[in-house]
């Protein structure tokens, strides 16, 4: 396997991982409305992190990755949004969201370097 290939499958399993965890913190979201919907979006955009990747891995041209790619840096960065409004809205504490928060904030910075180097391609 190449260096590209296993740094690939090294990023689509930290992406599911990124989104498992995203659904666990979910389920134990309060049952407000506020909570739910907030929860909802964070799910959405975690998840769609995950998917899009996977396709940004099957890509059949540069086009079609950098399109890709593009949609992977903006639910990451939506994921940041969530997580940050879910902390300052004290629906759930900053210290659980930390973790969550920094992995979502890494992700969204190499995927953005990695479109910046694609487009320069």
């Amino acid at each position: 396997m190449s260096d590209y290939e296993q740094q690939a499958e090294a990023l689509r399993q930290r992406t599911k991982a990124f989104a498992v965890r995203v659904v666990r913190l979910f389920r134990t979201l309060p049952k407000t409305d506020g909570a739910r919907v907030m929860g909802r979006q964070l799910l959405r955009s975690a998840t769609s992190v995950a998917a899009n990747y996977r396709a940004v891995c099957r890509a059949r041209s540069r086009a079609a990755f950098v399109a890709k790619l593009d949609i992977v840096v903006e639910e990451a960065d939506e994921s940041v949004l969530w997580l940050e409004l879910l902390g300052e809205t004290e629906t759930v504490s900053a210290s659980r969201l930390n973790d969550l928060l920094n992995e979502a904030t890494e992700l969204t910075k190499i995927f953005a370097a990695a479109r910046r180097t694609s487009r320069s391609r």
